[in-house]
């Protein structure tokens, strides 16, 4: 059995097993609602977005376990085609999962995906808290583009994990507003009123277009003020959403970088983050 193995362990997110729970037991069920369709999840290091990761994948617990969790990541331009792990399972601190191979090969041949032979951190961050919270899923690893396609992608997923059939659960993966200058991002200066500006404008324009669920709306956001760097992922999980009936999408929680590293002032860069999810 070939299985993918991390290189995010140690300093994305904790190495050993012990430290991974102990974080997952203080941080998932600090609020959200369960029984989620579908939720989104920030990839940064745990340390920036850790809690609201774990509340986005806590949302998709309660009732029945699903068969396989689908980890839908980003960071493809326009034009890139969908992009699957092949393995046969990943390595993960917390033990090994499996691939949902005869979904990834059916959901592959719909799209005409191609394999993903490249270090990433939107899918991989996320499985340590995948594994915690479904210990017995298998893995959907997939990463779609920037473009509106990927919202029919999620309802081809819809569709397969129906005919197979499989009780699917769907987590997207995207930061929010990227700014600064590490980011070569900065329309508004620095300071409180860049961080202001981020935090009440470009992400919440964001998130309102996720929570309107308007497709064209989140990928306009997303490209023209920069306010998601995996859309594609967003869109996914959004037609997924819709295709089961989702009523909406529900903001879980909001921060960004500069919260974490402790709220005076300003950094000159940073990151928002969005947990989010569709009941």
């Amino acid at each position: 059995m070939i299985l993918r193995k991390p290189y995010l362990s140690g300093s994305w997110y904790p190495a050993s097993a012990e430290k991974i729970t102990s974080f997952l037991d203080k941080s998932a069920g600090k609020g959200p609602s369960t029984g989620a369709l579908a939720a989104i999840a920030p990839h940064a290091g745990w340390f920036y977005s850790g809690v609201l990761a774990a509340q986005a994948v806590f949302s998709l617990t309660g009732g029945d376990s699903p068969d396989t969790v689908a980890v839908i990541g980003g960071h493809l331009p326009p034009g890139a085609p969908p992009l699957f792990a092949e393995e046969d399972g990943v390595s993960t601190p917390l033990g090994d999962m499996l691939m949902d191979g005869e979904l990834r090969d059916r959901l592959k041949r719909a799209l005409s995906g191609a394999p993903d032979c490249y270090r990433d951190n939107t899918v991989e961050v996320q499985l340590p808290m995948v594994k915690y919270f479904f210990p017995h899923a298998k893995l959907l690893w997939l990463r779609l583009p920037a473009e509106i396609s990927s919202f029919e992608a999620g309802k081809i997923l819809a569709s397969l994990a129906g005919e197979l059939p499989r009780k699917l659960a769907v987590l997207a993966s995207t930061d929010l507003t990227h700014y600064g200058e590490n980011y070569g991002f900065m329309p508004q200066g620095g300071g409180e009123k860049a961080l202001d500006w981020v935090r009440k404008s470009n992400d919440a324009g964001f998130i309102a277009a996720v929570e309107a669920g308007e497709a064209a709306l989140i990928l306009e956001r997303a490209e023209t003020g920069r306010a998601a760097c995996s859309a594609g992922a967003v869109l996914g999980a959004l037609g997924f959403a819709c295709s089961m009936g989702a009523a909406g999408a529900k903001l879980l929680g909001y921060a960004t970088s500069a919260d974490a590293d402790g709220g005076g002032v300003p950094p000159p860069s940073f990151v928002g983050y969005a947990a989010m999810a569709w009941y």
